[in-house]
């Protein structure tokens, strides 16, 4: 069963930041995600479960997958054509570490981080 996105009103919208940045660490993988806002869908996202990535990964889990990561959306995200999207980080995520190591290499990749 599809789940329609949810409908909000058109001036709520008008202050939404149109994509917005994701991220998710666990003990075994990094995954990052971008966000349409206004019609709650996955723009793209990349992670170090996916099969294509991990032969190319030496561990799933540390800083310099992070910056792996982040350079794989960032380019997934330029052949969409979005050049920039907002960082959101959850209420214990601090811009340090593998949280530093993402959005350093989006920036790199050519990003804008609004």
């Amino acid at each position: 069963m599809v789940i329609p996105p949810p409908v909000r009103p058109p001036r709520i919208i008008d202050f939404l930041k149109p994509y917005v940045l994701k991220m998710h660490f666990t003990n075994k993988y990094v995954s990052a995600q971008v966000i349409h806002t206004p019609t709650a869908t996955v723009a793209s996202s990349a992670s170090s479960q996916e099969k294509a990535l991990r032969s190319s990964l030496g561990t799933t889990r540390d800083v310099a997958a992070a910056a792996k990561i982040g350079k794989i959306l960032g380019e997934r995200l330029l052949l969409k054509d979005i050049p920039a999207v907002s960082v959101h980080l959850k209420r214990e995520q601090k811009y340090h570490g593998k949280v530093k190591a993402v959005v350093d290499s989006l920036r790199d990749a050519g990003i804008k981080l609004l």
